[in-house]
């Protein structure tokens, strides 16, 4: 994984490169100069040097202005660096994600996705910041081992023999660290999701006297997330401690030489100073690169996380050379039409039906009988298992993506809008539409509270459009897809959330507008399906009836006798 960041971010910025590289030189071969510095004040207080007096101070203040520069320098290049890539990854996850297959969006909760963008991003960026100021530790430690030589060669071989040693329980350590972020960040995504869960429920809970209830549930997630992290705080508070015991034992064992060849009469004080200084130095480099094995393996749990969603590939993939939308006026055939979940359950079995253009579909049935699935597979949010989906005589699955879908006006059940103002969610149907043409949309959907709102259709709608009710963010919704002036109306209870006033005025528009374009609906209510040129009676993935409101009453069978069980409502 670390090659492939390499290979796909971060050689792309050559500019980048240099400059980290470069100001990452000059700071750690400052660095390595403070031993050679201080052995030359030493030898000069030794010798009674008058130039002490000013040559060292000097040579000082010289490098420490260098490298403090260097060092800012240095900083800011790094994390440009580092966040440029973590953008270019979210960017790349996002895309990927938004042509992903919709059962893969679904099976995770919103806030398990807004995870991988969040703390597995902070985990990649702490461990890329670690990594690429691993460079100036390694450059430091090597100008110091340098510098140590120099002062004495003898001592410098102990310590290049000791200091390795430490590699292998921290390489262990950081294996241990990396399975653990993983169970951390999945943990995280399941306690946001649960946490969004109950305050998007809150009624609920209070209504239902659940409140003790969800404490448990939360108390339970957050117990299993403490742990995640106790789990790696153990495994980072083990690293430090070993190399101090190691780098102890290193530096005992040099002094105890020292000391012995001090008492034998060899190397020189200036020497000594230098090779010590060196030594201590060295140190906090040396603990940096010890303890980044660890950080990198967090980093590389989060990388693995958002590779998984790059690397998907999506369920529904446009043809090499697709064939542009047809003429024609939205003649839609199912054709022996199955669906299978991922999961294995079966969503559509053999489904054929034919909807003229011009004409209006009605499919009707018992919950879960397929009907949404069968809309949804329209609009190619799934491809088909078996058999084929026309649209004036072409497979779906042979026309552009774009083309398709820019011939379709999809309204849900789901009233969930975008927190924009209700101007802007309405001429999603039709970006290059004006003012005049999104109020007139507005006015067909009976959208007539916008001289309730503060600032009328430039008011904000909020979070999911919580400031208006489930009948006002229905009616914006069916304003966006009149907008749009579609070949094909998919409407999925596009009217379940209305009072019957405006329903009443929604129902007329949308009488006039089926007249000249090709509409399938899911709905429960009678006099919408009683308005229907053919209506499809659907159970368990088939059509096992079709025909007029008054064609399926006199044959009496699912239909007949869901109007009598009143399952298909009045309509007030």
């Amino acid at each position: 994984m670390l090659r492939r960041v390499w290979r796909e971010e971060i050689a792309r910025l050559p500019g980048h490169i240099a400059l980290v590289v470069g100001l990452t030189v000059v700071t750690a071969g400052m660095t390595a100069l403070y031993p050679l510095i201080i052995k030359r004040a030493v030898d000069m207080f030794a010798a009674h040097d008058p130039r002490i007096l000013y040559q060292v101070p000097s040579l000082v203040v010289a490098v420490v202005a260098v490298k403090a520069a260097a060092q800012y320098g240095q900083t800011i290049s790094v994390q440009s660096l580092v966040l440029a890539v973590i953008r270019d990854l979210q960017e790349r996850m996002f895309s990927h994600a938004l042509r992903a297959d919709i059962a893969r969006i679904e099976s995770e909760a919103p806030a398990q996705w807004a995870t991988r963008f969040t703390t597995d991003a902070i985990s990649i960026r702490e461990a890329m910041g670690r990594a690429v100021n691993a460079l100036g530790d390694v450059v430091t430690v090597i100008g110091l081992v340098v510098a140590m030589i120099i002062a004495d060669w003898e001592l410098s071989l102990i310590a290049l023999v000791l200091y390795p040693v430490a590699a292998v329980p921290v390489q262990r350590l950081g294996k241990r660290i990396r399975r653990a972020s993983g169970g951390m960040q999945e943990q995280i995504g399941s306690t946001a999701a649960l946490l969004n869960e109950s305050f998007a429920l809150a009624r609920q809970v209070r209504i239902y006297r659940m409140e003790e209830a969800e404490t448990q549930r939360v108390d339970q997630s957050l117990n299993l997330l403490h742990n995640a992290f106790l789990r790696i705080a153990v495994g980072r508070a083990r690293v430090d401690p070993v190399l101090e015991v190691l780098g102890g034992a290193a530096i005992a064992a040099v002094l105890g030489f020292a000391g012995w060849r001090a008492a034998t009469g060899g190397a020189s004080l200036g020497g000594f100073t230098a090779f010590i200084t060196a030594l201590f130095a060295a140190s906090r480099p040396l603990r940096a690169l010890g303890s980044l094995n660890a950080a990198l393996q967090e980093g590389l749990g989060g990388l693995q996380r958002i590779f998984s969603v790059i690397d998907e590939p999506p369920a529904v993939v446009e043809r090499s050379n697709p064939r542009p939308l047809p003429a024609g006026h939205g003649h839609l055939v199912f054709d022996d039409v199955q669906f299978v979940y991922p999961d294995g359950r079966i969503g559509l079995d053999r489904l054929s039906f034919d909807v003229r253009p011009g004409t209006t579909v009605a499919l009707v049935g018992p919950s879960g009988a397929g009907k949404s699935t069968a809309l949804s597979l329209v609009p190619r949010l799934h491809d088909v298992s078996q058999g084929a989906i026309t649209l004036d005589g072409v497979d779906l699955r042979d026309l552009s993506l774009g083309g398709l879908r820019d011939a379709i006006a999809y309204v849900s059940q789901e009233t969930t809008l975008f927190d924009i103002s209700v101007f802007d969610n309405i001429r999603i149907g039709r970006p290059a539409a004006t003012r005049e043409e999104v109020e007139a949309a507005a006015s067909m959907a009976a959208v007539d509270f916008i001289a309730t709102l503060p600032n009328g259709l430039d008011t904000r709608v909020g979070t999911g459009g919580q400031r208006l009710s489930g009948g006002q963010r229905q009616r914006v919704a069916l304003a966006r897809a009149l907008l749009r002036d579609p070949r094909l109306l998919l409407l999925d209870e596009a009217t379940s959330a209305l009072d019957a006033e405006s329903e009443a005025k929604v129902q007329r528009t949308l009488l006039e507008l089926r007249r000249d374009r090709t509409t399938l609906i899911v709905a429960h209510r009678l006099a919408t399906v009683q308005s229907a040129d053919m209506i499809v009676v659907m159970d368990h993935g088939r059509a096992i009836q079709a025909g007029t409101h008054a064609e399926l009453l006199r044959g009496d069978g699912l239909y007949a006798r869901m109007v009598r069980n009143q399952s298909l409502e009045l309509a007030l």
